[in-house]
């Protein structure tokens, strides 16, 4: 089969060609496994993460890709429930023991036996690939492969990040950073809290511009001052220096989450600016988001179906994976990045 893989670890501000294409034998599911044709697969930052080794892959080289849509071609021994032909999504959790304490009390997400689809084992920027039959999920009807994509990593994390948060009826609510997740967010929050007022910092001005198009209260770049206080902020960005600055756009007793999976080095030292009596002292509370639950892709697709949520999808081949990522890697977001895999 096609696939593009991660070669090597490598730094991102010098190479250019990040993946490279190959050809793989295709993969035999085995015992409690199906095997899927993908049909969509979705481009993530965290991609940029493996290739840079922030979050390094075990092995190399490795098919990335964690926002799987497909057909199931072939169903292994021990599996029920499931037909040839089903529709059907992978996540970013592509399994956990099930045994350990966090998974006994519904925090799989934490499991230390977690293992990461397109960072463990091989993901979807190939023209098949093997999956737990216990870790799919059906996929609704309304939503084309690609717009069903985006809901099973940026999606389902947003929509963790919001449950995290504690939002309530009058809290107003900032996102750092409008990419894939962000956009979801918004319109999550939309439908669960109608009158909410949203306020967005992104860098880009085309991403403040299409937050205003979505319907935010205000949209401004980091260094500019909130017109008012924050109770929740969730922060998607790659960088550090978006912590500092959100620290201070919160309310008393406000909520910042960190929706992301790690942070960029070069600018850690800003967290020296840090100041305890302003950016710390009344009440704040820092809560960061760790992988999702089955749960979380669950109901965050039963809660899709309910309000008809469509992400904003950009289209590529699966050839032009490199030129998405170095997308991403400049701002260059407009919703979620995916490609189409024939």
């Amino acid at each position: 089969m096609k696939a593009m893989i991660i070669p090597r670890i490598c730094d991102l501000d010098i190479e250019t060609d990040l993946l490279e294409p190959a050809d793989v034998p295709i993969p035999l599911p085995g015992p409690g496994e199906v095997l899927i044709k993908v049909k969509a697969c979705g481009v993530c930052h965290t991609e940029l993460d493996e290739i840079s080794g922030r979050t390094p892959p075990p092995r190399l080289p490795v098919i990335p890709g964690h926002q799987v849509v497909g057909l199931i071609e072939q169903i292994g021994p021990d599996v029920t429930g499931l037909q040839v032909g089903q529709r059907v999504g992978v996540a970013w959790i592509y399994k956990a023991c099930g045994r350990c304490r966090y998974c006994q009390q519904g925090l799989e997400n934490l499991c230390p036996q977690f293992v990461a689809t397109g960072r463990d084992v091989d993901g979807g920027y190939a023209e098949y690939i093997k999956a737990v039959a216990g870790f799919i999920y059906a996929i609704p009807a309304y939503l084309s492969d690609a717009q069903a994509v985006a809901l099973l990593c940026a999606g389902a994390v947003g929509y963790r990040a919001v449950r995290l948060a504690r939002l309530a009826r009058g809290h107003r609510l900032g996102l750092s950073g409008f990419g894939a997740s962000a956009h979801i967010v918004l319109k999550i929050v939309r439908y669960l809290f109608p009158e909410m007022e949203v306020f967005v910092f992104a860098r880009q001005q085309s991403e403040r511009d299409f937050a205003i198009q979505l319907g935010v209260t205000w949209a401004g770049d980091f260094h500019q001052d909130c017109p008012v206080p924050l109770d929740a902020i969730i922060d998607t960005t790659p960088v550090w220096s978006t912590i500092v600055r959100m620290l201070r756009a919160l309310a008393p007793g406000g909520r910042l989450v960190i929706n992301a999976i790690r942070k960029e080095d070069h600018d850690k030292h800003t967290l020296l600016d840090l100041d305890y009596g302003r950016d710390l002292w009344m009440e704040h509370h820092i809560q960061t988001v760790a992988n999702v639950t089955r749960q979380d892709v669950k109901d965050l697709l039963d809660l899709a179906g309910a309000m008809q949520l469509r992400p904003e999808v950009q289209i590529y081949r699966l050839e032009q994976a490199n030129q998405a990522l170095i997308e991403i890697k400049q701002r260059r977001i407009r919703g979620a990045k995916v490609l189409l895999i024939d």
